[in-house]
């Protein structure tokens, strides 16, 4: 905020909400077991925001305008009859890539498995192909697109994958798109470095070999690349699933990435029980996600660090899996989080679609799917210091919503009232 000699300025002023839902109000880093059910709320709420685009003062209108009856604002919202949420998180998403697979859509909707066309090479082989084709121009007009209805859609913290190169080049060329795109576009942008996301048949090698080269390869060349500011990624993802990376591969490759200051957020326990949540919490993962085939005793593993679990209720939705148990974690006291899986399989970038299948398919209540689509999903990408929640020091990412009652973001399905996305304080 400037100051001259009579007036202090900030950037903005939002007064009269009807409903703040500021999320946390302790600054709580994450919400676990009963307290997932609880968010803070303040009725006829203000925000203040600085020209740094953190968050100066939140309260009570009144009690915010005689504080600062004295300052200037830059610009001024009267939310009278409307209410405001933070900014969604979208904890887990593919969306680096070319060359869409509307075919296997059809294919899966005339009773093709996931598996099958996988194995056949479509899937994630069909869009390793075009992205190893495709330049970094190419993909970074792409997802700089993406980015934009994302925020459209109201997420303004994404987890960004890379996976579909499966080779140093590609993956570095997709890490590099990822870092360059963050640093001009407003969505804020967690990189996740995803090189053993399958073993691509068009390469010829086997699980063991493709596992040596990231760990004794690929790895090493990331660090260096870290080091020289060209890539950014914070953490490390492998799909562990029967036939792809197997325990000890996962355990292995993850270890490598931690070694290099990366934290542990992948894929596990999607179509087979294959112990993901055990091996989560014998090596203190920050995440992972999935968790369809969790069982109680990987539930209990994942409840130690806590490691969030990253539901993606589109994926079990679009291939007619069986829902994550995610009334059973939450008894368990595993942190839930929410993520649109956007890939080339599961086409979506709405979170409030995401928090609304989480409510209908899972049995979340409206304000648990909002902590799981916000503070929680920070938490999972380990942001949650500065995003996910309406609260002093924090940035002021939230959304305007064009009814007095918040729930109306689950509730109005395909086209919730999102009026206004504020980033940083700004529209």
């Amino acid at each position: 905020s400037t100051t001259s000699s009579t007036t202090t300025t900030y950037l903005l002023l939002v007064k009269g909400v009807s409903q703040l839902v500021t999320v946390c109000a302790e600054k709580e880093l994450f919400k676990v077991g009963d307290a997932q059910a609880n968010i803070s709320l303040i009725e006829d709420g203000a925000i203040v925001v600085g020209h740094d685009g953190s968050i100066v003062a939140v309260g009570p209108t009144a009690e915010v305008m005689s504080k600062y009856n004295e300052s200037d604002f830059e610009s001024v919202v009267d939310a009278k009859g409307k209410s405001i949420v933070p900014g969604l998180v979208d904890g887990h998403t593919h969306p680096v890539w070319s060359g869409d697979r509307v075919h296997e859509f059809k294919l899966k909707l005339a009773g093709a498995t996931y598996m099958e066309i996988h194995q056949a090479g479509g899937g994630i082989g069909f869009t390793v192909g075009h992205t190893r084709k495709s330049s970094q121009e190419e993909l970074e007009n792409l997802f700089r697109e993406r980015l934009d209805r994302m925020m459209k859609l109201g997420t303004t913290v994404v987890e960004a994958k890379s996976g579909y190169g499966l080779d140093l080049e590609t993956e570095v060329k997709m890490l590099k798109v990822i870092h360059e795109v963050s640093k001009q576009h407003p969505l804020s942008v967690v990189a996740n470095y995803c090189g053993a996301h399958s073993v691509p048949k068009m390469d010829g090698v086997s699980v063991s070999e493709a596992t040596e080269k990231i760990v004794t390869v690929d790895i090493p060349e990331l660090a260096k690349l870290i080091e020289a500011g060209e890539i950014s990624p914070t953490l490390i993802d492998v799909f562990c699933e029967k036939n792809v990376f197997e325990i000890e591969d996962t355990k292995r490759i993850l270890e490598a990435g931690k070694a290099i200051g990366l934290e542990s957020n992948f894929h596990g326990d999607e179509l087979t029980p294959i112990k993901g949540g055990e091996l989560a919490g014998e090596i203190g993962a920050l995440a992972m996600s999935h968790c369809e085939e969790t069982t109680d005793a990987g539930m209990d593993a994942l409840a130690k660090r806590p490691t969030f679990a990253t539901l993606l209720p589109t994926t079990a939705y679009f291939l007619k899996l069986t829902y994550p148990r995610a009334r059973e974690m939450i008894k368990r006291n595993v942190p839930v989080a929410l993520g649109s899986d956007y890939n080339p399989n599961a086409h979506c970038m709405s979170m409030p679609f995401v928090m609304n299948l989480a409510c209908v398919n899972m049995g979340l209540t409206l304000e648990e799917s909002l902590v799981a689509a916000t503070i929680n999903s920070a938490a999972s990408l380990g942001v949650s210091d500065k995003y996910g929640s309406i609260e002093v020091g924090k940035q002021a990412d939230f959304l305007l919503l064009g009814h007095p009652q918040w729930e109306h973001l689950i509730y109005e399905l395909v086209d919730p009232p999102i009026e206004a996305v504020f980033k940083a304080g700004k529209k």
